[in-house]
């Protein structure tokens, strides 16, 4: 503290003289050896500390003591520039009232503020310059880690800028642009060497250098899944680590002293570059609206409740069947502080189920919800398939109740949330999404004054619940085999937040567009991801060898599950929206009091726990259902 202390009065020191020598080098500049004809010393001397009082207590009102000079920057220079300027524009003003400016040649004050911000400017960054140049030197000649940046941007301005300390744990030798772009060129001296596709030409010229690379650090978010997952196969072909710099919102907790680098996540390698989202269309749905989300407490429910808690609502009631999902996520609003703008968001915790009708018309009664997303389902293909009675009480019967309830309470929207497995069926559970599907679209096209029925439909989340993800990291953990139950089968994949964003633009964008009734929002899933693949990258991250360390196995297809999913049922051909990211699957229409009728007798067979008619009834509603 007292070092910090003398330095800022060392530098206030600095900065005095540099000010009174500045109007005397000015003066000197614009009338050379003619300056003593003009000004006597008595007058030189009155002249310099007349500018030096001036410029006191505006240096000191620019806070220009609190930075330090190590590790000045722009922001310093803006506030260097500010000081000369309202020194020299006060001390013309001064010197105006005092002789009108009569023994002063005009220009000496331009003169002055360029004199005057290079002697306070300059001192700084040759400074600076200097410590960096010192400290560059002794990072090369220590123990710090070299490694090799991919990306050139800003992001890799301030990896570079971070790691020049002495106890810097990484040395940036080089830089690759995934443009190409900005080859030949240098940031803070550290050259962009090659493009992502030269990546073996360039490692190989950093080790002729003596300056071989031990890691490949990703500082480009904005890679898509593809290029990481090349990056993430040349790294193993050449033996380097691959990491990644975090992302401005992975610091939580501030930043960090020290640099920590993240590790390759799944999400990274099958990212896609970032759709452009009409946050300002989701944000006018929510704000100031009682929400409802069934299913709260699961991976989707969840995540929905934590986006849309951000964009405001009057009230959040959370609906759910599970004691433990509901109360970790109320702990987690109540704890995070569930609040937006200082304004606390009330959230509501209820307990409940969707095949209880009673609890569920009594809760919409008395919560009276201006939207309600509906997330609530039985989702693990193989569970279902053994309770078939359970998984169509839950997914069918559970959907007409809430749409039903949605009516009475006369809700303006809600949202069902769907799968890609309801898309010509193979198991109960894709089956019974399918029904979901069908009702809340032929309510949504029955009652064009009520309320909006907006499905939306999508595959795989990453990390779900259910997700073979988990399963994989759970059996890498153990050490192995990965068991995978086909070398063919593909799945579409997308992160949680994706999926909810997409949800939430999907829901704003069909409520502004009545004219899509009926129709099914299909969230672009992107490529399939074959999943023996997933699990050869993920034994990568885990930085061991697959069919090495860790064994693949292949244990056939489960109960109801097929090799490949579909997103569009032939029957409804895929047309694209001005939203990017979401299509729509044109309505293959069915009559409501017909489906509702059938739902009846569903609903009864389910619940007397009779399989055999339940699932006659299923069959009966999706025809395209045809169990493995």
């Amino acid at each position: 503290m007292k070092d910090g202390f003398s330095r800022a009065h060392i530098a206030f020191g600095h900065d005095v003289v540099m000010a009174a020598l500045s109007f005397v080098l000015a003066l000197y500049l614009r009338l050379g050896d003619e300056m003593g004809r003009y000004w006597g010393n008595g007058d030189l001397l009155l002249g310099a500390g007349l500018f030096t009082a001036v410029a006191v207590p505006v240096f000191l009102s620019q806070r220009l003591y609190r930075g330090v000079w190590r590790y000045a920057s722009v922001s310093d220079m803006t506030a260097l520039v500010r000081a000369a300027t309202l020194t020299v524009l006060i001390f013309m003003a001064v010197l105006f009232l005092m002789t009108r400016l009569q023994s002063l040649p005009r220009s000496v004050l331009i003169i002055n503020w360029f004199v005057l911000l290079t002697l306070l400017g300059g001192p700084r960054f040759l400074y600076r310059t200097f410590k960096d140049k010192v400290q560059s030197v002794r990072a090369a000649r220590g123990g710090a880690i070299p490694v090799l940046l991919v990306g050139a941007g800003d992001e890799a301005e301030l990896f570079i800028r971070a790691t020049r300390s002495d106890q810097a744990e990484y040395r940036a030798v080089g830089l690759v642009s995934e443009r190409g772009g900005r080859v030949g060129r240098n940031i803070h001296g550290v050259d962009v060497l090659g493009g992502i596709d030269q990546l073996d030409e360039v490692i190989a010229a950093l080790t002729r250098r003596g300056q071989a690379p031990q890691r490949l650090i990703i500082t480009d978010h904005r890679l898509d899944g593809a290029v990481v997952r090349e990056l993430l196969d040349a790294a193993d072909r050449l033996g380097l680590g691959l990491a990644r710099i975090p992302r401005l919102t992975d610091l939580k907790d501030g930043v960090e002293e020290r640099l920590s680098l993240r590790s390759i996540a799944v999400e990274d390698l099958l990212g896609r570059p970032q759709l452009a989202l009409d946050r300002g269309g989701m944000e006018r749905l929510i704000r100031g609206r009682r929400v409802m989300v069934t299913g709260a407490g699961g991976s989707i429910g969840s995540e929905l409740v934590r986006q849309i808690r951000d964009f405001g609502p009057s009230r959040l009631v959370l609906f759910e069947a599970c004691e433990f999902n509901l109360y970790a996520i109320d702990q987690e609003l109540s704890q995070g502080g569930a609040q937006i703008e200082h304004v606390p968001v009330e959230h509501v915790p209820v307990l409940g189920d969707v095949r209880d009708a009673e609890r569920v018309g009594q809760v919409m009664a008395e919560h009276r919800p201006d939207l309600v997303f509906h997330a609530a389902a039985l989702k693990h293909v193989p569970m279902v398939e053994y309770n078939p009675d359970e998984g169509l009480l839950t997914n069918a019967v559970g959907t007409r109740i809430v749409v039903d309830a949605c009516i009475q309470a006369k809700v303006g929207l809600m949202v069902q949330i769907s799968t890609d497995k309801a898309v010509n069926p193979t198991n109960v559970m894709g089956a019974s999404k399918r029904v979901a599907e069908m009702y809340a679209q032929a309510l949504d096209l029955a009652q064009p004054d009520g309320t909006r029925f907006v499905t939306v439909r999508f595959g795989n989340v990453l990390g779900s619940t259910g997700s073979v993800v988990p399963l994989f990291q759970k059996q890498l953990e153990a050490g192995g085999p990965i068991t995978v139950t086909h070398p063919d089968m593909t799945r579409y994949f997308m992160t949680v937040r994706e999926a909810v964003e997409l949800v939430l633009q999907a829901s704003a964008f069909g409520a502004g567009h009545p004219d899509y009734r009926g129709k099914i929002f299909v969230l672009d899933m992107g490529e399939p991801v074959r999943i023996v693949h997933l699990a050869r990258q993920m034994i990568r991250l885990a930085g061991l060898r697959p069919d090495k360390d860790i064994q693949i196995t292949y244990t056939g297809l489960r109960p109801g599950e097929k090799l490949f999913e579909e997103i569009f049922h032939g029957a409804e051909p895929p047309v694209p929206t001005s939203q990017p990211g979401i299509l729509v699957a044109t309505p293959r229409a069915v009559d409501a009091e017909e489906l509702g009728l059938a739902l009846d007798d569903l609903s009864q067979a389910c619940r007397a726990h009779r399989i055999e008619p339940a699932v006659a009834i299923l069959r009966r509603l999706v025809p395209e259902y045809q169990p493995t």
